[in-house]
């Protein structure tokens, strides 16, 4: 019951925020010709709901207009957001210059504010798409005190949300960066899936992860996504790929380090770290893949050497990225807590629009070796 009632408050607010932006744009267009008149009331009707929209028939339809909607309705929510902020700041500022007088009171504030505020969204919105295009390298160097023999070369990304939005042409160039760092090995902290599996096997996205080049293997663990796709769908997907999937299980690479895999905190019947950790040789590094960093303190108590995470894209775009400060202990970068390494990252992929304001897109290169290794 109480989820439900949460839900409707999402769904009221949100299409409460979209009569606030339209109500805005209208004073553009109240005076306008007919045919503009009807081309805002039917984006008006479109905008808001293309999102329902696309959930309700997303099975029923061809993954071209599929797609397309996908785009649409996800970047919509974001180009709200924005849109909201900027029309309230504007509603201020206007009563603001009203109590004060400052203007005469011929001159058209409204429409001079609203024509101001779509500028500006369209430079936020370019600017948004280009810094989301850039794919931030991130190189850390991180020493443990147990044995490791010889250095690591540890290539870290998570979060890709193949599907709708993120296909083949950008997997194809993620692939080449990884490639060029010519990594030991490959490490996938979750969301390798969107939301929906079909787009990834209409496209035979699986072909491309068999052209990464990492001597000690590919391995991920499952994130919250892999389960919104349909969690037998997906391991179905990620078998195909040749990475090896760590789902509640751990590997000893090579004899020197051990890589424990997390079950997404979605299954409320995952084991616990503790158990996952059991019958471990502790005299290895253990290197644990977690897809959503809560109770960080738990890789610590375990001994885990090195904990890599995905899952809260630092909010993707400012002001959500300060929510995410808020909910979690480490929403982004590193983080020490006494001997284990821990280090979240904001993805290289994005979920819906893609735009980034105020955080990144990225890929992690890790040297890891031993404290006593020169």
């Amino acid at each position: 019951m109480k989820r439900i009632f949460t839900f409707a408050a999402i769904i009221f607010i949100y299409f409460l925020a979209n009569y606030y932006v339209f109500r805005h744009i209208n004073i553009l267009i109240e005076y306008s010709s007919g045919w503009v008149k009807n081309v805002f009331f039917l984006l008006y009707l479109f905008l808001p709901t293309s999102f329902i929209v696309f959930f309700l028939f997303v099975k029923k339809l061809p993954v071209y207009p599929a797609t397309l909607l996908y785009k649409i309705s996800t970047g919509w929510m974001i180009i709200l957001v924005y849109s909201f902020l900027l029309f309230f700041l504007l509603d201020i500022v206007v009563y603001g210059i009203r109590q004060l007088q400052i203007l005469p009171s011929s001159f058209l504030i409204e429409e001079t504010g609203v024509k101001i505020v779509l500028v500006l969204l369209l430079f936020i919105g370019i600017y948004g798409h280009l810094n989301y295009l850039q794919k931030r390298r991130i190189k850390l160097k991180i020493k443990t005190s147990k044995k490791l023999d010889t250095p690591l070369k540890i290539v870290m990304i998570s979060d890709l949300h193949l599907g709708f939005a993120i296909r083949k042409k950008e997997l194809k160039e993620w692939i080449r960066k990884i490639n060029e760092e010519k990594p030991d090995l490959l490490l996938i902290a979750g969301d390798i899936i969107d939301n929906s599996v079909r787009p990834l096997n209409y496209y035979h996205l699986e072909k491309y992860f068999k052209e990464i080049k990492a001597p000690l293997g590919t391995y991920a663990c499952l994130g919250n996504h892999e389960y919104l796709s349909n969690i037998g769908e997906s391991i179905s997907f990620i078998n195909k790929t040749g990475i090896q999937l760590l789902r509640d299980s751990s590997v000893l690479v090579n004899q020197r380090f051990y890589i424990v895999g997390r079950d997404d905190r979605t299954n409320p019947a995952r084991k616990s770290l503790s158990e996952l950790c059991e019958g471990l040789d502790r005299s290895k590094p253990v290197i644990l893949l977690d897809h959503q960093p809560y109770h960080l303190e738990e890789a610590q108590e375990n001994g885990i050497d090195l904990q890599l995470s995905g899952h809260t894209h630092r909010g993707q775009v400012w002001p959500l990225s300060l929510i995410a400060d808020a909910i979690y202990e480490d929403s982004h970068g590193y983080l020490k807590k006494r001997n284990t390494h821990i280090y979240v990252s904001s993805g290289i992929g994005i979920w819906g629009g893609r735009y980034r304001i105020g955080t990144q897109s990225e890929y992690v290169v890790i040297e890891f070796s031993s404290k006593n290794e020169a």
